[in-house]
């Protein structure tokens, strides 16, 4: 299936869909590729608790332009205000997570409560109403994790795969995508180097670290293509290269001088993107999205 297929096309049309964390990096690029290529969609939710990022979303699709829009604040912690979000969606992709290392070491239980209760939350509210597909976002940091970051996107990851085993009669699929890097993302390493590289400076914590790259698009067109052909139960890996961090730090500032600092808590030489406990299919982008 390629991009703005037919198949995919008459899976989107007129359909309501929700988008958790919609006001993030994924989120914002997810609503304009929807708007550009089934611009018939009946309703395209973006659920937040940001509502100043609300703001300058609905600055960029007005509502005279893209009356298919709704904002809605709202957290995922909170299971009555995710039923309510849900009245009349059909598909929910679910990117809110609290994602950043050194934070969620630092807060564990607030990490818990985003993306663990947060993630049951999701399967229930969703389970209560007429949803018919969930995609939930994951990172390679899943993969046999050693920071509470990555623990409790695995512990999310197994929450969504369980979920078909209690949708009885329901016609509702739940899958997961897993992914690494998104390339130029916010709290991402490459706009971190942009802006220090003013300084001559650029922090290596390893020079032999290694991570998994994807473009922001390449994640949306994975996420738009699990919707249609997701089983359910599954987490879909795309196959994706590579690269180390010093790579990134010449590309980026050939001129910088490159200090080693050391890895931070919880971070790993080397990711993984799938372990032997996974059920997974492995997808290959350049297949599908040439």
């Amino acid at each position: 299936v390629h991009r703005g297929s037919t198949c995919l096309h008459t899976m989107l049309r007129d359909q309501s869909i929700l988008i958790t964390g919609g006001t993030g990096s994924f989120g914002r690029a997810l609503v304009q590729t929807i708007l550009q290529r089934w611009p018939d969609v009946r309703r395209l939710v973006v659920f937040s608790r940001d509502e100043f990022k609300q703001f300058e979303m609905a600055q960029q699709f007005p509502a005279s332009k893209y009356p298919q829009m709704r904002f809605f604040i709202g957290d995922v912690r909170d299971a009555q205000r995710l039923r309510r979000a849900m009245e009349g969606i059909d598909i929910v992709v679910h990117a809110a997570a609290m994602k950043q290392v050194p934070a969620s070491e630092y807060n564990p239980f607030e990490c818990i409560k985003t993306n663990v209760l947060g993630a049951q939350n999701l399967v229930e509210a969703c389970l209560d109403s007429d949803v018919r597909r969930v995609v939930a976002l994951s990172t390679d940091k899943a993969a046999a994790p050693i920071n509470l970051y990555g623990a409790t996107k695995l512990c999310s990851d197994k929450l969504f795969v369980a979920a078909n085993n209690i949708k009885g009669h329901r016609d509702i699929r739940f899958s997961v995508v897993r992914y690494g890097n998104v390339m130029g993302s916010r709290g991402s390493v490459i706009p971190f180097f942009l802006e220090r590289r003013k300084t001559g400076v650029l922090p290596i914590t390893d020079p032999t670290m290694t991570r998994f790259n994807i473009s922001l698009q390449e994640g949306v067109d994975m996420v738009l293509w699990s919707i249609e052909h997701a089983w359910g139960g599954e987490v879909l890996v795309p196959k994706i290269p590579s690269y180390r961090i010093t790579d990134v730090a010449q590309a980026i500032g050939p001129e910088c001088r490159q200090e080693i600092v050391g890895i931070r808590p919880g971070e790993k030489i080397h990711e993984e993107m799938i372990t032997a406990s996974d059920s997974f299919n492995t997808v290959d982008l350049g297949r599908y999205f040439a």
